[in-house]
């Protein structure tokens, strides 16, 4: 009898789980774990659990996700209706979760017949600030319970390939003026006026696409914050613009920087408040070709930034793949469809040899 997908993920949506609140839904995964998979070593690094097979094959798969959702929108309870399954993190990502333990219970029952061996990894915090995430702190600490040859992370992606993904870069820029009464504005220099060149430049800036082994990325630049002002009648002295880049793997960090630089006329000083690598498609891989050609999947780029590029960054290619339209995540009504449940989990379970 087939796994029930969509009953599994309503058990984990049932399960709150928001960033920093992981502990009860990593007590579920690590004792599901312990009783339908207990050939399988098994390792907790704080909320962060790990499940993996050691029968020395040739090439190991990795497959990941977090345990961590944003916080509830009154969706926190599931509803199943027909084969929708509604409830916060339906998406993103408690269906990948359930094809993940699904997986891990699956190659306990085929043991060394698996064509490579599985490493699960289930995570924390991915939601919020980069010091949170778990697998910084896995990569930095345990960098052996990550390794593998091909990384597939399960966020959202209606069951297709999502190649890469964008780097983003966030500044901050300062403009500087001169304080003064707004009755006599000649006597200073209005900060907010300054940084008007800079928001026009912005303002201008189309969005572009770059082309990635055949993949278009479509890039972007948007002010994300502005603060300034002192009083009703007082000419402002500083003013603060907040940038976020959105920017193709066939650029670095640096680069990047510098276009939005260019962009920030009247600047007083620019600084960098989040660094994030983009990370290329590699499609050429031969485990990534493999993947997709014998399962004969869609691919497009990722439109964002995701942890296939933590893993790029340290030599394991990877890729997104899983359950959930990316397009309704984090919204109120999010939800996943058994058939992409299932469609994920077979191909999957094509892929390492358990079908």
């Amino acid at each position: 009898m087939p796994p029930d997908l969509l009953a599994l993920t309503a058990d984990l949506i049932a399960i709150p789980s928001v960033s920093l609140n992981e502990t009860a839904i990593a007590d579920f995964v690590e004792e599901r774990l312990a009783q339908r998979a207990p050939s399988l070593e098994c390792i907790r690094i704080g909320d962060n659990v790990i499940a993996r097979t050691n029968a020395g094959h040739e090439s190991r798969l990795l497959v990941g996700g977090h345990l961590d959702t944003v916080p509830a929108d009154q969706n926190e309870n599931p509803r199943i209706e027909g084969d929708s399954l509604f409830g916060l993190g339906a998406a993103d990502m408690k269906g990948g979760l359930a094809v993940m333990l699904t997986l891990a219970e699956a190659a306990h029952a085929l043991g060394s017949r698996l064509r490579m061996d599985l490493t699960v990894v289930f995570y924390v915090a991915e939601e919020i600030t980069e010091e949170h995430n778990g697998l910084r702190v896995l990569f930095a600490e345990h960098p052996d319970l990550v390794a593998a040859d091909l990384a597939i992370l399960m966020e959202p992606t209606g069951a297709w390939v999502e190649a890469g993904c964008q780097g983003s870069l966030t500044v901050e820029a300062t403009f500087a003026g001169v304080r003064a009464h707004s009755a006599r504005p000649w006597m200073g220099n209005n900060a907010i006026h300054s940084a008007s060149k800079a928001l026009a430049n912005i303002s201008a800036h189309s969005s572009e696409s770059v082309s990635v082994d055949g993949l278009e990325y479509r890039e972007s630049i948007q002010v994300v914050h502005f603060e300034g002002g002192v009083a009703n009648n007082v000419v402002p002295d500083t003013a603060r613009m907040r940038v976020n880049r959105r920017f193709a793997p066939a650029y670095d960090t640096q680069t990047a920087l510098a276009q939005v630089s260019a962009l920030l006329e009247g600047a007083e000083s620019v600084v960098v408040l989040n660094d994030s690598p983009a990370a290329p498609p590699n499609l050429m891989n031969p485990l990534i070709a493999e993947f997709i050609g014998t399962n004969d999947l869609a691919v497009r780029p990722k439109l964002g930034w995701t942890d296939v590029a933590r893993f790029t960054s340290h030599g394991v290619p990877a890729l997104n793949f899983g359950p959930g339209n990316p397009e309704i995540a984090h919204t109120h009504g999010e939800f996943v469809e058994r058939v992409e449940l299932d469609a994920c989990y077979a191909v999957l379970a094509r892929f390492i040899g358990l079908i």
